[in-house]
């Protein structure tokens, strides 16, 4: 069985196309991709890694034209998992550009959510060469996952993948 369980949400879209290409930078069989839509807390539950990969766009809180997603409906099953002893690294999708304001704040919802149930969450990354005014998920001068902004910046989406995984298969102790 994969050690790592990548969950991610919503599908045909920039987080499946990221999820999978974050996929590929671990070794064969090492991964197994998730969709939310299709997935509950006992499928979580085979993991003692994950990584959990969503959009902010349509945010509740600040976009009227909002639209239930997949995470929605997932949500609910994240306070059924028992978090402890798993590591946790969280990557999101967002425009700084169309969205400086809100930049990936569904890292920190994601985060808010599972930190208290005992989640140990990895994979922090620098602010370094983003640039928005806002985000819900900076905490203590940095990202508490990684940040990916396929509309403005899907030039740097490769690397900055390649950065994170080196850092997330360390915090993981791979």
């Amino acid at each position: 069985m994969a050690k790592i369980g990548i969950f991610y949400g919503p599908e045909k879209g920039s987080v499946e196309s990221v999820a999978h290409k974050l996929s590929l930078l671990f070794l064969p069989g090492e991964v197994e991709l998730k969709s939310v839509k299709t997935s509950n807390k006992d499928h979580i539950q085979e993991f003692d890694y994950v990584i959990l990969g969503l959009s902010t766009v349509g945010s509740p809180g600040w976009d009227s034209s909002y639209q239930v997603t997949d995470w929605d409906v997932f949500m609910p099953e994240l306070d059924k998992v028992n978090w402890q002893g798993k590591k946790v690294a969280i990557f999101g999708l967002g425009d700084q550009v169309q969205y400086p304001d809100h930049f990936v704040d569904a890292i920190a919802w994601i985060y808010n959510r599972i930190k208290p149930l005992g989640a140990q969450v990895v994979g922090f990354c620098s602010l370094d060469g983003y640039d928005f005014n806002e985000s819900e998920a900076v905490l203590d001068g940095q990202f508490i996952g990684l940040p990916i902004d396929e509309d403005s910046e899907p030039e740097k989406t490769d690397e900055r993948l390649s950065k994170w995984v080196e850092k997330v298969k360390s915090d993981f102790g791979l």
